[in-house]
């Protein structure tokens, strides 16, 4: 997917998309800040055009959340002469911003602006480079995993927790950064969905041994992927 627009205003957004396709570009839409990450995931855009005021999660906070596993262009929508939304939206990681009402000519300009700029500095090429730790090859653009050269099948879920878990290789993430950076969700201190997860990929990346080596539990802090583990 090219685009990834996060916008509320249904009207505003179809508009804005159709304009966006009929220059040559795939959108996919999301209204609702609250599954905005989750979206962006499914989709792997060039670029994310974010509105501020969301229901469900305010733009700004998703904006640092995208900014710690996207390094492609981000584009926050202003309201008009809100000096403080444009220097709050760059400084939260934000690359460029257009004040609403949106001129559809204008945001399409900024958006081949920053693709252009993106390319040619290199910038956002890791967002879709294959990870690779020894035997053990992950690709965000398919979501597919590979494990000693074969294919290892897992779920959407799974793919997620593994491609965290790896980008962050050798550190130890707790269950309330996953929690925060998958479900968007803060961590309740209850629920074990994350566990269960890490144990049916165990499974299946070959890891269910006692005591796990590739993907160990840290008592009293989290998990960890272990990068010199897979050969």
């Amino acid at each position: 997917m090219d685009i990834l627009l996060v916008e509320d205003d249904r009207r505003l957004a179809d508009l804005t998309a159709e304009y966006l396709r009929q220059n040559g570009f795939s959108v996919a839409l999301e209204a609702r800040g609250d599954r905005a990450l989750a979206r962006f995931r499914e989709t792997m855009p060039r670029i994310v055009l974010l509105d501020l005021m969301l229901p469900g999660k305010p733009g700004l906070e998703i904006c640092r959340e995208l900014r710690e596993e996207f390094d492609g262009p981000i584009l926050i929508f202003t309201a008009r002469d809100s000096d403080i939304d444009e220097v709050i939206g760059l400084e939260a990681g934000a690359d460029d911003y257009v004040a609403k009402p949106v001129d559809p000519m204008v945001l399409l300009a900024r958006t081949r602006a920053l693709l252009r700029r993106f390319r040619d500095t290199g910038r956002g090429e890791s967002a879709s480079r294959d990870l690779v730790l020894g035997s053990l090859r992950i690709s965000p653009t398919s979501q597919q995993v590979w494990l000693d050269g074969r294919p290892v099948e897992l779920t959407t879920h799974e793919f997620e927790l593994l491609h965290l878990l790896a980008k962050q290789a050798g550190h130890v993430l707790s269950r309330k950064e996953i929690f925060r950076s998958i479900r968007g969700i803060e961590y309740d201190g209850l629920d074990r969905s994350i566990d269960g997860r890490v144990s049916k990929l165990r499974r299946k990346l070959d890891d269910d041994g006692n005591p796990p080596q590739r993907i160990k539990t840290v008592w009293g802090k989290g998990y960890l992927l272990v990068p010199d583990a897979w050969g």
